[in-house]
């Protein structure tokens, strides 16, 4: 079981994150990125069988706010 987590106090709001993985990010009206699935609070996390796009995400992410862990 992998986790996905999103430090939502550090996210920028740029998109890129909900552009490369919907299945798992989308942009909330606060401009911040929710991981779909977690609740919505400071740190988000969401264990997931398949991180599928998510970890190309982590990598992406100019904020560095999106973390996996295996």
């Amino acid at each position: 079981m992998a986790k996905i987590k999103l430090e939502r106090e550090k996210c920028i709001g740029c998109g890129s994150c909900q552009a490369l993985c919907p299945k798992y990010f989308e942009l909330q009206e606060d401009g911040k990125s929710h991981v779909v699935g977690a609740v919505k609070q400071d740190v988000e996390e969401l264990e997931t069988e398949k991180i599928e796009c998510a970890e190309t995400v982590a990598e992406a992410c100019p904020a560095q706010c999106i973390h996996i862990e295996k």
